[in-house]
């Protein structure tokens, strides 16, 4: 035997005795349970552990806490070295790209499913595209035992959707799509809740979209742990592998405004690559160009020009410096009333607690949540999931680090 043929041999006892995980495994996340009545109802965050057991996985492949209270869940589709899940629907006949489940007070509250959307599915036939729709669509309409609304999308009132709405005595959903105006297949999504569900499954269901919560009310919101002064509240996403920094953080901030849009729907109105994400510099046109639409109101309180944090005139141009000072006193009167910042900056520059893993340099837009003045430090939360609702830096590094510091607020008073 040749000593070429004895290595491909050995190569070949190798390859056929490496276990399993080392090859790529396939699974499927049956997602009827969350669509079916009434047994969805029923559902807890330990049925949702039993369930979707993860097995030998190190981290369970199905799904993911969003938050450390098990209040809110997601499920995404993956495709992976050694790893593929499926999503599906109605007997496998549907495809998901993501599923986020809500629970209070331990029991199940709404879900939330992207049927499809273009930063996770890429491009569609829009006969496939049709077919997901009408086929959910019947779906809600036998399972609320009610016959549908339509809406139609109406962008000067804020309604960037078109699509039916279902209300009865078992419940309350919603089945939109990009309005037809729009010519790209950018995103189809459903809502299920139970009847009393509020928050942004009863926002959801308005015939026009903007804040349900009034800006005086915000404050409410503000927690203090010792020195630790946070808002409390803020719902938690996952941004995935997408760069959509600046979308998942915007979603953030609407939900907790009451607010129904999600970040898939906000990139295709502010123009956002799934593969690039928003630029810091075009943050202020593009969240400027939508806020209206929304009852909110967009302000950019300072930009990096070089070494110097300045304010930024008419949008565009480079107007007086702002001093440090003013930087930390932005963030604390902000804070005070409840309303979190928006925050661009270069990430990896300083340290933070608990240390950075997921992105260990570039630009990234996080929210400024709290401060404490004792120890000098800005309180954050990133948006990827459990483990990120609060983390912290000194307040000179986060001021350092600083591209941009904005704020979107609601307009009703």
């Amino acid at each position: 035997m040749s000593t070429a043929t004895r290595a491909f041999l050995s190569l070949l006892v190798i390859a056929t005795s490496l276990p399993l995980r080392a090859q790529q495994q396939s699974l499927v996340a049956d997602l009827d349970v969350f669509v079916t009545l009434p047994d969805a109802y029923e559902l807890t965050p330990d049925d949702l552990e039993k369930r979707y057991e993860k097995g030998n996985w190190s981290r369970n492949p199905y799904f993911e806490w969003l938050t450390e209270d098990r209040s809110r869940a997601i499920f995404q589709k993956k495709n992976h070295r050694n790893l593929k899940v499926d999503l599906t629907l109605l007997k496998g006949t549907v495809p998901a790209e993501e599923l986020i489940v809500d629970f209070k007070d331990g029991k199940f509250l709404g879900v939330t499913i992207s049927i499809f959307n273009r930063g996770d599915g890429g491009a569609i036939a829009v006969d496939d595209y049709e077919k997901r729709f009408t086929a959910m669509g019947r779906h809600l309409g036998e399972q609320l035992q009610a016959r549908p609304t339509q809406r139609a999308g109406k962008p000067s009132q804020g309604l960037l959707t078109e699509g039916y709405s279902w209300i009865s005595a078992r419940g309350k959903a919603l089945l939109e799509r990009n309005a037809p105006a729009q010519d790209k297949v950018e995103f189809l999504r459903m809502r299920l809740a139970r009847r009393d569900a509020g928050g942004v499954y009863e926002a959801a269901m308005q015939a026009r979209a903007g804040a349900s919560v009034k800006l005086s009310e915000l404050s409410l919101n503000v927690r203090k742990n010792g020195d630790d002064v946070f808002i409390g509240g803020l719902p938690m996403v996952d941004q995935g592998a997408k760069g959509y920094c600046v979308v998942a953080s915007v979603q953030r901030l609407f939900e907790y405004y009451g607010i129904a849009c999600d970040m898939h729907q906000l990139a295709q109105i502010a123009g956002s690559d799934p593969d690039r994400g928003t630029s810091s510099l075009a943050i202020n046109t593009e969240l400027g160009r939508i806020d209206h639409l929304f009852k909110t109101r967009f302000s950019c309180l300072m930009v990096r020009q070089g070494e110097r944090l300045v304010e930024l005139l008419d949008g565009q141009y480079v107007g007086p410096e702002v001093p440090e000072r003013k930087y930390h006193e932005a963030i604390r009167k902000h804070i005070d009333q409840g309303i979190p910042l928006l925050w661009s900056l270069e990430v990896g520059l300083h340290p933070e607690e608990p240390p950075l893993q997921e992105q260990a340099s570039g630009g990234h837009m996080r929210m400024i949540i709290g401060y404490n003045l004792a120890k000098k430090q800005i309180l954050f939360s990133d948006s990827w999931g459990a483990g990120h609702e609060l983390k912290r830096m000194d307040a000179d590094d986060a001021c350092q680090a600083t591209h941009g510091l904005f704020v979107m607020k609601p307009t009703t008073r």
